[in-house]
């Protein structure tokens, strides 16, 4: 796309937030680069994030078979996520969008795969959050023993991790049964996420969308990739027209408006016109 029409389309995006009632941003892992976040796009990106995983993919390390295999090889990888998330802050787009959606007369939803917890963290209401992967800042047990609460937070949890990605320290442990922790997220090739608090988060969402389904609603979707498309999917289902702010894969379907741009770069143009 070139300039001009980059322009016209933040410019339509301007329109189309200017004159909504109520916004839902959906949010993939493009949303977290600007923060200084690695997006795990492709082997090259995830092996740069973790050399020591090199030959390896993604997908593979993202798997709760480490937790019964090497639950120090597991610990090590999600721990060193879990630092990293906790220690990052939110870039300037969140608050961007933050004061839009705090601006509609039927306030606004967001709905993101991503388990960083930066929504949060930049100051957003959790009951107006869905996280359709569940959250690293939250914790379950592997047996899904059921003899405390099924899902809990753990905030002070931290891990001296080495070279390898392993860890040394105590692993966390269920307070009701004692058998090993993990993330509450929803990895590859996973039987065993509870997904309770994911689900009670959407219930809130759909009862919320449908105090608003006909009123204008702007949809804005921010990095979220072709590989898993359940945010672009999403976002597509709630309006005719999303607002798609994607460098890579920018188009979807007719109505669509399509920016090539980076998270922060896209909403601090559209802003400005605001």
């Amino acid at each position: 796309m070139d300039p001009a029409g980059v322009d016209a389309a933040v410019a339509e995006a301007a329109n189309l937030i200017r004159d909504a009632e109520a916004i839902v941003i959906g949010a993939g892992a493009g949303m977290g680069v600007d923060s200084g976040l690695p997006d795990f796009r492709g082997p090259e990106g995830f092996w740069r994030a973790y050399p020591a995983f090199k030959g390896r993919q993604f997908s593979e390390m993202s798997n709760p078979y480490w937790f019964d295999r090497d639950p120090e090889l597991a610990w090590g990888f999600f721990g060193h996520r879990l630092q990293l998330y906790r220690d990052t802050p939110p870039h300037a787009g969140f608050w961007i969008l933050k004061t839009w959606m705090d601006s509609k007369l039927l306030g606004g939803f967001v709905v993101t795969s991503n388990v960083d917890g930066q929504f949060s963290k930049a100051g957003f209401d959790p009951e107006r959050i869905v996280e359709i992967h569940g959250s690293i800042h939250h914790l379950q047990c592997v047996k899904r023993c059921g003899r405390t609460s099924d899902i809990w937070p753990e905030p002070g949890l931290t891990f001296d991790i080495d070279e390898a990605v392993r860890t040394c320290s105590p692993l966390p442990r269920c307070p009701g049964c004692g058998a090993l922790a993990r993330p509450n997220v929803l990895m590859f090739g996973d039987y065993g996420w509870i997904g309770a608090r994911s689900n009670q988060q959407r219930r809130r969402f759909e009862t919320w969308m449908r105090t608003v389904r006909q009123r204008r609603i702007a949809v804005v979707e921010l990095g979220a990739g072709t590989a898993i498309p359940s945010i672009r999917m999403a976002c597509e289902s709630l309006a005719d027209q999303v607002i798609r702010i994607n460098p890579r894969d920018p188009d979807g379907p007719v109505g669509t408006v399509s920016i090539p741009l980076g998270a922060l770069e896209g909403l601090r143009r559209i802003d400005t016109l605001l």
